[in-house]
Formats: C-alpha cells, sequence, structure tokens
C-alpha cells in the first residue's frame, strides 16, 4: 500500500500520508520512489500552482519506524556502507524531491512531527499547524542524528542556538513554541487547519504559474547565494517574466482594479 493519498482541487493537489495505524512512520523501502514519483508529476504540470501535505488521523508523521530500527530491518540492515546507501537513495530522495519542488509547498501539520516527520513539514515553503502539532528532533535518544538533512534546515528556520536546543536536549516543542521560534506560520485550531490551509494555498494558486514558480527558485536559491548571485538570476527572470502575456494581464487587472485572469503564458 502506498503512503501518499492525493486529492485535487483545482490548482491545488493534497497529499495525506496515509499510514495511520502506524502514526505515518516513515520510510518504507519505496518511499522514496512514491515521493519522487509524486514530485515529478507535479513539476512536469504545469496547471499544478501549489501542494498541500498533510497527515492522517492524529499525527503528521512520527518518524522513522522504530521496530525496524530494532530489528535491523529494511532502512536498517546489513553494514553500515549499506545503510548509508539506503539513506542515500529513500531518505534523501524524499526530502531532496520536495524541496525541489517547483511550485509552493504548504504543510498543515495536524498532530506530531517527529524526526524524518518535522524535517519533511517544514521542507514546506508555509507551514500551518494545529493547537494539537508538536515538533521534535530526537535522533540523540536514540543514539542516532539526523539523517535527512535537518542539520542543515532546522538552524536556517529557527536559528542555531535554538536548534542545537532541540536536537542535543530531544526535547519536542509544542506548537505555539514553534509558532514564536518561526518555525511554523501560524497555529490554528485543529478542527479549522484544513480549511485555513486551503485558504492560504488559493491565494497563492490565484498567482500567475511561471512567475510563481520563479520566485520560488529565487527563494531558494537565495537561502546560499551571494546577493550578487540572486541579482544576476534576478534579471534573467525579471526578462522571461516581462515577455508572458500573465505579465500584461497582471499590469491590465490592478490599473482596473480587477482580480487578474492568468493562463500561465
Amino acid at each position: 500500500m502506498g503512503l501518499i493519498a492525493e486529492d485535487r482541487q483545482g490548482d491545488i493537489l493534497i497529499w495525506t500520508l496515509d499510514r495511520e495505524a502506524r502514526l505515518n512512520a516513515l520510510p518504507d523501502m519505496t518511499d522514496g520512489d512514491e515521493f519522487a514519483d509524486a514530485c515529478a508529476r507535479a513539476n512536469a504540470d504545469p496547471s499544478v500552482k501549489c501542494v498541500v501535505l498533510t497527515g492522517a488521523g492524529r499525527a503528521f508523521s512520527a518518524g522513522g519506524d522504530l521496530t525496524a530500527m530494532r530489528d535491523r530491518r529494511d532502512l536498517f540492515e546489513g553494514s553500515g556502507a549499506e545503510i548509508r546507501v539506503r539513506y542515500r537513495r529513500i531518505v534523501h530522495r524524499i526530502v531532496r524531491s520536495l524541496y525541489d519542488l517547483e511550485m509552493p509547498l504548504v504543510s498543515a501539520v495536524n498532530g506530531p512531527a517527529m524526526g524524518l516527520g518535522c524535517g519533511i513539514a517544514t521542507t514546506a515553503d508555509i507551514r500551518i499547524a494545529s493547537d494539537r502539532a508538536s515538533f521534535g528532533v530526537p535522533f540523540l535518544k536514540l543514539g542516532i542524528i539526523p539523517g535527512d538533512g535537518g542539520a542543515w534546515r532546522l538552524p536556517r528556520d529557527v536559528g542555531y542556538a535554538r536548534a542545537a536546543e532541540m536536537l542535543f536536549t530531544g526535547r519536542s516543542i509544542d506548537a505555539e513554541t514553534a509558532e514564536r521560534w518561526g518555525l511554523v506560520n501560524r497555529v490554528v485550531p485543529h478542527e479549522r487547519l484544513m480549511q485555513e490551509t486551503l485558504t492560504t494555498a488559493a491565494q497563492i494558486a490565484a498567482q500567475p504559474p511561471q512567475a510563481l514558480r520563479m520566485a520560488k527558485t529565487l527563494m531558494r536559491q537565495g537561502r546560499d547565494q551571494t546577493f550578487e548571485q540572486i541579482l544576476e538570476l534576478s534579471a534573467a527572470m525579471q526578462a522571461i517574466a516581462h515577455m508572458t502575456e500573465d505579465h500584461q494581464e497582471g499590469v491590465a487587472a490592478v490599473l482596473e482594479k480587477r482580480p487578474g485572469d492568468f493562463s500561465g503564458r
């Protein structure tokens, strides 16, 4: 059985981690391929303007399967060299695929997001949390380290000192703390989580799709490139954007005080 249940509302894709009986634990051996395929399909579909990611049941994702760790099976079977290869081919494929989505990704964090689950939730560009959500990176409690790139992402989200506190103590934080630390955009009552998330997704989906994808690329590149490099990339992308019909429509819509009707051309 697959992990991702997919639904669609207009220009918005909704992905639900659908392994409720196991608190959406991951990864199983096929999860890397499933995420990569889903993200590749979304990137190839110009009509997709936003992706929403959430979890089924009471957890977003509990992260790694502790029984598989204990039994040294699946991802954790064999030698250290073999485990390293599986991390690169499965765990890294999941987070790379999500990070490389061309359209904005919004996570609706409906419950605990632990370990790799936290990493997946916070790979999203925008994170909206239920008041029942919590976040943790308890790798050291298990005698391991973040194998999902969290040592790169988490300090960029909350700052080095707070990331260090989460990792070195193994303590989880509640949704209100996550909002205060900047890990999530906002916290909403649990029963309104999907409504609030889909409202945000619809606002994103109302933007011109080519410019939207280029804007996300600039934001992601801006994390690591110099100001001069981003200026050069911005000039090139801006020149492309100025040549689109959507640019002309956007200018007309603002001047005429009406919503834009964007075609993706």
